[in-house]
């Protein structure tokens, strides 16, 4: 574009927005379009940044703007400042818009093709709690698309999220049925990297981390979320930039999960925690394929945690066990922060899955003994719990036999070693 351009802000009597205007130097042919305020001074300012995008060349006109360049604005403008988490999900929502809607120019991904979009994930049997998180960082991306001026309008995506049923799209699963997707996993895995999938389910079954957060987990220091076993207490360490709140964090590990890591010999303690090449390629697995193998292997298991979604295990689904298994021995400030949850009520979803007739009968047994110790002449206990159950220290051992294992390694890796702990 010629540097003569100048973009100018004019007032039309049948809009309440300004409008923004220069005179193409090539056509001689007049362009405008709003600038999105009625305010004169950030119009003013949005102006200065418009004829900054035509002298430079970076402007494309809304209507020509290919799919492409503007995905690699996107994210070399907006995603680059985000967390490494937020990232990751974002790029494979956009991922998921490639794959299925193949778009060549931006201008085409309208309210209609993006509806068809959502009902496609559906068909390929996504739950609809992570389609409704796939549409809002769509929605999300295409809205900041429009405030720069790069779409003439975000198109209308349905984000709402479905009220009632139940508060898991999932189920925790079972030490039974962890023990099931362990032996199917050679017949998922047989390139020879068997071991390394099952360090990464049985960390997942013990850690309670999501499945991002397992992958991201480091043994050095200068990454942004890693494990620290020194001290007097092993914990996890994350900066800032690797999660939405912007905080440096050190989080509480679990006991059996030290132990876990601390099986493993300090040689081997650099890089990833859960290193998982991809033979065929040479790199890395992306996380959506992690995703997808967890969940086969949970297929070939044959572990179903929703029957009516016809829905296998996945690794999801191990964090939710983790959860469930620690509700029974922590107060939910503390699940709150073992699980990395911004609002209490979603811990609180762990202690209303929880089974009723285990919660009855561990409230009529303590009612039990009560009654008894009024027997005995022992005075009028009457509300008070059990003082050495409740005094008692949460330590590796203290764990339901589903959860108590531990480990030694071995040449082929990670092998339980006693069970009952």
């Amino acid at each position: 574009m010629d540097n003569d351009i100048k973009v100018t802000v004019c007032k039309y009597p049948d809009r309440e927005n300004l409008v923004l205007r220069y005179i193409d130097p090539t056509t001689g042919k007049q362009k405008t379009k709003s600038a999105k305020t009625a305010d004169e001074v950030k119009a003013i300012g949005a102006a200065a940044v418009w004829e900054d995008e035509l002298k430079s060349g970076r402007y494309v006109a809304p209507s020509k703007l290919t799919w492409a360049e503007f995905r690699k604005q996107y994210e070399s403008e907006k995603l680059a400042t985000m967390p490494d988490g937020t990232k990751v999900a974002y790029r494979t929502a956009l991922d998921h818009v490639e794959r299925i809607t193949n778009p060549d120019r931006v201008c085409k991904l309208t309210a209609s093709v993006l509806s068809r979009f959502l009902a496609k994930l559906r068909e390929e049997g996504l739950a609809d709690a992570t389609v409704a998180k796939i549409a809002r960082h769509v929605k999300a991306t295409l809205r900041w698309g429009e405030r720069q001026g790069l779409i003439s309008k975000a198109p209308a995506i349905e984000t709402k999220r479905q009220k009632g049923g139940k508060l898991m799209k999932g189920r925790p699963i079972l030490g039974e049925e962890f023990d099931r997707m362990i032996a199917a996993i050679p017949k998922v895995r047989t390139g020879g990297d068997a071991p390394a999938w099952e360090r990464l389910l049985r960390g997942l079954w013990l850690s309670g981390l999501r499945i991002g957060e397992a992958i991201a987990l480091s043994w050095d220091e200068e990454s942004p979320f890693y494990a620290d076993l020194t001290g007097r207490h092993p914990r996890f360490r994350i900066l800032g930039k690797a999660q939405k709140s912007g905080r440096d964090e050190v989080l509480p590990m679990t006991p059996d999960f030290a132990k876990f890591l601390q099986a493993i010999p300090k040689s081997k303690r650099a890089g990833p925690v859960f290193d998982l090449p991809n033979n065929t390629t040479g790199k890395s697995f992306t996380l959506t394929e992690v995703c997808r193998i967890v969940s086969e292997i949970g297929d070939i298991a044959g572990v179903i945690v929703d029957r009516a979604a016809n829905k296998f295990a996945s690794a999801h689904d191990l964090r939710r066990s983790f959860g469930t298994r620690w509700a029974k021995r922590v107060m939910p400030a503390v699940l709150k922060r073992l699980m990395r949850h911004a609002d209490i009520s979603t811990t609180m979803g762990f202690y209303v899955e929880m089974d009723a007739d285990e919660m009855a009968g561990e409230l009529w047994s303590k009612f039990g003994r009560e009654e008894a110790a009024e027997n005995v002449g022992q005075g009028n206990n009457s509300g008070n719990i059990d003082q050495n159950a409740s005094n008692a220290a949460v330590t590796a051992g203290d764990l339901n036999n589903d959860a108590a294992t531990t480990y030694k390694v071995g040449s082929a890796g990670f092998e339980p070693a006693t069970k009952g702990l």
